[in-house]
């Protein structure tokens, strides 16, 4: 469907926000609720939504008895904006090490915010129904990655494995000499941490590696140090995949704003290929364009200096700026916005307070949300009704109730 230009509707970008901020806030009191309560028991209950609307989302629930199980439980995040050949590869390489696993796939959720702060190209919906298609087993909602800084996201994931009760956890990484140290340390159950410009193993004290990591090679070791944080053991439980060549995740985001694939039909599995067409068709996607802009440039302009900096990952010289530079005109434009934003540590920050402005999430909000994270894990989608049984029976023991989104 070849356009010079394709993009969603803002209002449905705005129901989008809306909806997410009613299930956000949901899973935040229920999750302090779980904890404080600590009245764990063995059924799992399933919340049932069938339309994206607020009003629509119900809390009904079912319980389902547990079974042991004694299948491996293989746990893989990654956002698949969209599933390409590269984490098509990374499946079944893991798959084809643990034949008899169950491949759980994390798929970072609320907001459709990716890591960078900058929206995915399609709902998470449309993402696990693609991973679904190519061979996943299981879909799980992963953590709300968009308003949160690196090492916040970094910790969810790791209690996501922890219930998830991750046996295996594929990831693809960039191969150069003095990374094998790394990842053999990793390999033991060694946390390693990312410091400024070197990278020391949490068990011994030693300097790895002097210098910055690549993303994928520096989310390996974050994940690592938040595994450790929470004492999840993951001595050899990782499986390392070695990226392969002739994936362009320039290309395929051109590709998906114009809607022709001819130029990057090597680089995605037909089904993802199919699935995108499909939500492009209905006017679901690509959303990596679109944000609510009317609700950020109401957040610059209204909210007082002490609310915006209450906000999550906004800093005081940041909400400052933002303050003097209303005080002539209001702000019309989100580059505007831009400019008062203090520079970060990683490169994504800009566009991740972009995305604090258009949900207004407050610090203290998340600090709670991330220690009691996650009282629950959402269910995307999945195989087969044997594969789902297979599942729960597996995370039996980690008290974590099951929600099932249709």
């Amino acid at each position: 469907m070849p356009s010079d230009e394709l993009q969603p509707s803002e209002d449905f970008v705005k129901e989008i926000i809306k909806r997410d901020r009613k299930i956000f806030f949901k899973d935040y009191n229920d999750s302090i609720n779980y904890k404080s309560s600590n009245n764990y028991n063995n059924d799992i209950n399933i919340d049932i939504d069938n339309n994206m609307h607020d009003d629509n989302i119900e809390d009904n629930h079912k319980s389902i008895p547990f079974k042991s199980d004694e299948n491996p439980i293989i746990a893989d995040f990654t956002e698949y904006n969209p599933l390409h050949n590269g984490h098509y590869h990374c499946m079944k390489v893991a798959k084809e090490k643990v034949p008899n696993g169950i491949f759980v796939a994390i798929v970072p959720g609320l907001f459709e915010r990716s890591g960078r702060g900058i929206p995915f190209i399609m709902t998470r919906q449309a993402r696990a129904k693609i991973a679904i298609a190519v061979g996943a087993d299981i879909v799980v909602e992963g953590p709300p990655m968009g308003i949160m800084g690196s090492g916040q996201y970094s910790l969810c994931l790791a209690k996501t494995f922890q219930g998830v009760c991750a046996d295996y956890m594929p990831r693809g990484y960039r191969p150069f000499d003095e990374y094998g140290i790394i990842l053999d340390r990793i390999a033991k159950g060694h946390g390693v941490a990312p410091k400024p410009y070197k990278i020391i193993d949490m068990d011994t004290s030693e300097v790895l590696f002097e210098g910055k990591l690549e993303e994928d090679n520096y989310v390996i070791a974050s994940l690592s140090k938040s595994l450790k944080k929470i004492n999840f053991d993951f001595k050899n439980k990782f499986i390392f995949v070695k990226r392969i060549k002739g994936v362009s995740g320039t290309l395929i985001r051109q590709a998906t704003t114009t809607g022709n694939f001819n130029n990057v039909k090597t680089m995605l599995p037909k089904e993802t290929i199919s699935i995108l067409e499909n939500e492009m068709k209905e006017g679901r996607a690509p959303l990596h364009l679109s944000r609510d802009s009317d609700s950020i440039l109401d957040s610059a302009n209204n909210l007082s200096l002490d609310e915006l900096n209450k906000l999550n990952l906004i800093d005081k010289e940041t909400a400052k700026k933002i303050v003097e530079s209303r005080e002539n005109k209001d702000f019309e434009s989100i580059e505007e916005i831009q400019n008062c934003i203090s520079y970060g540590f990683s490169t994504h920050f800009n566009h991740r307070v972009l995305s604090v402005l258009e949900t207004k999430i407050n610090k203290d909000i998340i600090y709670d949300y991330i220690d009691n994270y996650s009282s629950k894990i959402r269910v995307l989608d999945y195989k087969n009704e044997d594969v789902l049984e297979e599942f729960k029976q597996k995370i039996n023991n980690n008290n974590r109730r099951i929600e099932l989104w249709q």
